[in-house]
């Protein structure tokens, strides 16, 4: 596992994205990928160039709509359309690991189980929970094989920095999931 130094962003974003790459055609598997703003996404189409062997799909999990402002979506409509032209795959929907259950927790000021979860993948690393929570969200919407590893690319904002080799399972059933392997992850 490469352990990543936290003060340069875009180099750990380039580490981690051609990592991921790498590991996705030697284990001939899709990406699950996790995006605000779109940036890693461009990202890793550029850095996607330079690896031809890479077949699999890239599939994009963003923010859901009216995440910081009602009715919006960070990820600009515009920019959606043209990396959907060349081959991106958008999820965008309810966080596994917050969704409702903040909801309900802020209003009551309790804690649920699935926020206790999410806590305990921060224990990794956010970008490991944010792993775990984008490839659920990409098999709830149809759009990665059940049963199939993949690579899930996260980080804490800013871009990646996290890449783990692992078979998520619905959300119904998300303790099923399995975490092969972290490739790498900030210090």
């Amino acid at each position: 596992m490469k352990i990543l130094d936290m003060k340069n962003k875009e180099e750990n974003t380039f580490k981690t994205l051609d990592l991921s790459i790498q590991k996705a055609i030697e284990l001939d598997t899709d990406i699950v990928l996790a995006t605000t703003s779109g940036k890693t996404v461009q990202k890793i189409l550029e850095i996607k160039k330079q690896h031809p062997l890479f077949k699999n799909k890239i599939i994009v999990v963003t923010h859901a709509y009216g995440s910081r402002h009602k009715g919006e979506n960070l990820l600009d409509e515009t920019l959606k359309d043209q990396l959907r032209k060349q081959g991106i795959i958008f999820v965008t929907a309810a966080h596994v690991l917050s969704g409702a259950e903040r909801g309900i927790s802020i209003k009551h000021q309790g804690v649920s189980p699935v926020e206790i979860m999410a806590d305990t993948l921060r224990m990794f690393s956010q970008g490991v929970k944010v792993c775990v929570e984008i490839a659920v969200m990409a098999l709830d919407a149809g759009t990665i094989s059940y049963g199939k590893p993949i690579i899930s690319i996260g980080g804490n904002g800013g871009g990646a920095n996290t890449s783990c080799l692992l078979t998520p399972d619905y959300a119904a059933d998300i303790l099923n999931t399995k975490i092969h392997e972290i490739y790498c992850k900030p210090y």
